[in-house]
């Protein structure tokens, strides 16, 4: 539950649960393949993202090393020591930072990881971020200012869908309810398989370097509307329950989220579900040619997959 779960951030919890979608990369070419070169390190490998970024990569023929804290590649967040040896012989990597790169220590954690990616000869690494996170973006520049020659592109998530299926709200899509401080704001909620797909399209193609893609799915849909449309899926109803952020905070709390992780995230989404996120854009179809998964069809699968059969 404290692995960003709650939010569109990955996770690297050893798990490798839900469905990969199974659909191509876009725009990515031969010669683009040959750009990037090697091996590629992708950290949180069993994360949401992590994952699917492997099985993209791997599909393709590129070699790829999938960190995480206990796999076959040692990669863990809270310990430096280790990145060298995970980058060493790469040439690009994709980042996805635990907890969240609004939490403290994100930026320092950031710099430390560029300055060890240029030391390595890493030529390029792919970001996930936040979209609308003030201080994520700061540890964006962190990473940028800290990498040198290495080519930085950032994706900045919407919502992840798959948090109803794979992550904290799963349970409470089970059982009915999900509660959530999200009030009557709407949210672009983005599939991950989307995520990915633009991820390797920027570690494996050209024109990536340097640019900040904001990924959302084709439509907003407060979360009473998503609520719907999963009962839908699911066949059963399921209804949101809006709570206010310190309400959620010691929800948050009850379930055994420590007290300043809890204040962090019920102050985040406060931060992110303001409306100013609202807004889709169109860079899912900039980068691959086609339009992002919308939130129903995402439904219809996640329901066709058993994902809300218990």
């Amino acid at each position: 539950m404290t692995e960003n779960a709650f939010t569109r951030r990955d996770n690297d919890n050893g798990e490798s649960n839900g469905e990969d979608g199974g659909r191509g990369v876009g725009r990515m070419t031969e010669r683009g393949a040959g750009v990037a070169g090697g091996t590629v390190l992708v950290t949180s490998g069993t994360g949401k993202t992590g994952r699917r970024v492997v099985e993209r990569l791997t599909a393709l023929g590129v070699p790829v090393r999938s960190g995480s804290r206990t796999g076959e590649v040692p990669f863990d967040w809270q310990d430096a020591s280790g990145w060298a040896a995970a980058l060493r012989g790469t040439r690009a990597a994709y980042v996805a930072y635990y907890p969240d790169l609004a939490a403290p220590g994100a930026a320092e954690a950031m710099a430390a990881f560029g300055q060890t990616a240029e030391a390595c000869g890493v030529r390029r690494v792919v970001l996930l971020s936040g979209r609308g996170e003030p201080r994520a973006v700061v540890a964006e520049e962190a990473l940028r200012g800290a990498a040198g020659t290495v080519e930085v592109t950032v994706v900045r998530s919407a919502f992840f869908a798959q948090n109803f299926n794979e992550g904290a709200l799963l349970d409470g899509v089970l059982g009915g309810e999900v509660v959530f401080p999200a009030g009557t704001t709407a949210e672009p909620f983005l599939d991950l398989d989307d995520v990915a797909d633009v991820v390797v399209a920027a570690l494996t193609g050209d024109g990536h370097a340097g640019a900040v893609y904001e990924l959302t799915g084709p439509r907003s849909l407060t979360f009473a509307e998503a609520a719907g449309e999963l009962g839908r899926a699911a066949g059963r109803p399921v209804r949101y329950v809006p709570v206010t952020g310190p309400v959620y905070a010691s929800l948050l709390e009850e379930f055994g989220v420590p007290g300043p992780e809890a204040g962090f995230l019920a102050e985040l989404f406060a931060t992110l579900l303001d409306g100013h996120n609202t807004a889709t854009t169109d860079d899912v179809k900039r980068v691959l040619g086609r339009e992002p998964k919308d939130f129903s069809a995402f439904a219809r699968e996640a329901a066709g997959n058993g994902a809300w059969h218990g």
